[in-house]
């Protein structure tokens, strides 16, 4: 954890979608994905709210692939140990304030066989989907019409709800 025992914290939600990775000049990366947290009280229907909370992450050149962050995917139940960043820049001359949350350690709150099982699940309904888009599409191709375009797996898996 940072060395700052007043700027660090834990937030504990589910993912929201799977992190998007962006590799930097130096063979470092930025991982980047959102959690769900519920707050802390419950509104006048007696439901918990939850808000989505932007996450960043970073992972060394030296590491191999994405550390822990290669084992999360949307829906996984997470939590956090994040330090506050605030990024400041201009934009067409106006100062800009960013706060950012920044993961310092990730911890795993379901069991391995539990994400496995609710990632086959998504995979299996996204091939259900696929197969079911294909048949429709080659049912109203003429015939010596060019083939139908195969809609892939993840594009479909992001239009899922949570699995």
């Amino acid at each position: 954890m940072s060395s700052n025992p007043r700027n660090n914290g834990t937030i504990v939600g589910r993912l929201a979608n799977d992190p998007k990775v962006f590799e930097n000049k130096d063979g470092s990366k930025k991982v980047l994905f959102t959690l769900y947290v519920d707050r802390n009280f419950t509104n006048a229907q007696n439901q918990r709210d939850s808000d989505a909370v932007p996450v960043e992450a970073f992972v060394r050149a030296q590491a191999q692939g994405l550390g822990p962050y290669a084992n999360i995917h949307r829906g996984d139940l997470v939590a956090i140990g994040y330090t506050l960043r605030m990024d400041r820049y201009s934009k067409n001359g106006e100062p800009v304030f960013d706060l950012k949350v920044i993961s310092e350690d990730i911890s795993f709150l379901e069991p391995r066989s539990v994400t496995q099982a609710r990632l086959h699940e998504r995979v299996q309904s996204a091939e259900a989907q696929n197969h079911t888009l294909q048949a429709q599409a080659q049912g109203s191709t003429p015939v010596g019409a060019a083939a139908p375009a195969v809609v892939h797996a993840s594009a479909v898996r992001e239009q899922l709800p949570f699995g």
